[in-house]
């Protein structure tokens, strides 16, 4: 099979695509057969050497989805199964830029009914990131949240999974993005570079780190997005960052907001995988809303 790996660290032309054997799964995994993995910036973070002077070559991509397309021992899944998954070890040397992913079954979820593999693979690391988040900041209906980068893929979905719990949600993000925010759910907005006052908790999709803790009251909460970098707590914040978690049963959950249409998935493009270069280079000029996906 084809599959897109880094053996240097490096800008966008360090992605390689090369030839792997078909993995296998063992007891409590699943082979799928990938129609669609988006790319991420976590992907880019891998990709650059950015997390640290990783062993090579490493597999790259999170999301999948696809076909159940062979199971181990000890899995309720069937081939022919249309699922959505997260790959979630950072260490890896396949990812889910391939023509096929073994993952466990434990991670794995039915797909939504009411989107295509493109949109879908959207779904699995933003949306159960921000899920995660959300359930770390602890929030109960009425409560206030800002969500910083509300545009991003993690923000998007923080917004609408925090209006559908009863939050009251201040998206902050460019002033371009506006109606999206809004339509995503949030009942205020504060443009970037604009102070968005005080709130009960700011969920960090942009990664602003100390500077957003201004934002948040005495005693609030603070969600960041790096583990590596939590941010030290003041003024009696809680603080604490998403270590994203395969979870197949969250997913679960999550899936069924999207057929319900309380989340919304969001494509920018798609790329053929044998073009991951491309598509890494596209994500390296920003401005992009909604994510990249490889196709194999």
């Amino acid at each position: 099979m084809r599959a897109a790996v880094v053996t240097d660290f490096g800008g966008p032309a360090a992605v390689r695509i090369v030839d792997r054997e078909i993995p296998e799964p063992a007891a409590g995994q699943v082979r799928i057969k990938v129609a669609a993995a988006a790319l991420n910036p976590a992907d880019v973070m891998v990709r650059s050497g950015a997390l640290g002077e990783l062993d090579t070559p490493l597999g790259l991509g999170w999301d999948v989805a696809g076909t159940v397309d062979a199971t181990g021992a000890d899995t309720d899944w069937a081939v022919g199964d249309a699922v959505v998954a997260l790959e979630g070890n950072l260490v890896k040397p396949l990812g889910t830029h391939a023509e096929y992913v073994v993952v466990d079954a434990s991670a794995v979820a039915a797909a939504p009914g009411t989107v295509d593999a493109v949109q879908a693979a959207t779904l699995p690391l933003n949306a159960l990131t921000a899920a995660q988040a959300l359930d770390l900041l602890d929030l109960g209906a009425g409560q206030t949240l800002l969500v910083t980068g509300a545009a991003g893929a993690v923000g998007g979905y923080a917004v609408q999974l925090a209006a559908h719990r009863g939050i009251e949600v201040t998206a902050l993000a460019g002033e371009p993005d506006e109606d999206l925010v809004r339509e995503l759910g949030a009942a205020r907005f504060a443009a970037r570079g604009r102070a968005p006052g005080v709130h009960d908790a700011v969920l960090d999709a942009a990664v602003m780190g100390e500077p957003a803790l201004e934002w948040v009251r005495d005693g609030g909460a603070y969600a960041g997005m790096m583990p590596q970098a939590r941010q030290a707590s003041v003024r009696g914040i809680r603080t604490s960052a998403v270590a994203v978690a395969a979870d197949g049963a969250q997913l679960k959950e999550l899936v069924e907001l999207v057929d319900a249409g309380a989340l919304t998935t969001r494509v920018a493009a798609t790329y053929p995988l044998e073009e991951a270069a491309k598509a890494h280079a596209r994500l390296a000029e920003g401005g992009v809303r909604g994510r990249l996906v490889l196709l194999p």
